[in-house]
């Protein structure tokens, strides 16, 4: 069944998963291969989220820049937690570095992020108060369901597709990416086409 297109005009920002996808190509970077991460923001728990039966691993970043302004494309910037040496380990892999890997962000409400995700038990509030029932007592959910709606992994704001133009920065604590459009990268031209007379056949000579 179709998701509500209201459910996603105005949503509670507290409610807004973000996820991302970093997808490594053979042609570029040697090999084929994609990284899944969320921000940990609005999650149930600190740990990592499955939306549509993929596992996106937990890890702080800060994305922005994506809002388009109507004049020019946005050229966004990540920022990847470093701390545990992850992103620097995947560009030690890499010699031509991360430059040319695409980045999706995929956005939905957690109340369409999969049932395995919750493991029941009491409802925590932000100060780690309870959820109380009104006699009192706390609400325990039953494991394996999504206690804010139904999963949807159709449930989606319209992705949003870049890729990583450089490195701007790298440090124990962060590495920082700007991103660009796939027609808006530096140094990259769209392909000229040679029009050949075969291609319009019956149209008459060309000059």
């Amino acid at each position: 069944m179709a998701t509500p297109v209201s459910q996603l005009q105005k949503p509670n920002v507290d409610n807004i998963i973000e996820l991302f996808q970093l997808e490594l190509n053979t042609k570029m970077h040697g090999i084929s291969q994609t990284y899944y991460f969320h921000n940990g923001v609005s999650s149930n728990n600190d740990v990592n989220l499955i939306f549509n039966n993929i596992e996106y691993v937990r890890m702080p970043i800060e994305a922005s820049g994506f809002e388009y302004n109507g004049k020019q494309l946005p050229r966004p910037t990540l920022k990847i937690s470093n701390i545990l040496g992850t992103i620097t380990t995947i560009l030690l892999t890499l010699p031509q570095g991360l430059e040319g890997a695409k980045v999706t962000r995929i956005r939905t409400l957690r109340q369409f992020i999969d049932n395995t995700n919750f493991t029941g038990g009491e409802i925590l509030l932000e100060d780690g108060s309870n959820i109380l029932q009104e006699d009192g007592t706390a609400i325990n959910l039953e494991s394996g369901i999504n206690p804010f709606g139904t999963p949807d992994p159709t449930a989606t704001f319209p992705d949003e597709v870049f890729f990583i133009d450089r490195k701007a920065a790298e440090n124990r604590a962060v590495v920082e990416f700007e991103l660009a459009a796939s027609f808006d990268l530096q140094g990259v031209r769209l392909p000229k086409r040679q029009i050949l007379p075969q291609d319009f056949p019956g149209v008459g000579s060309f000059f």
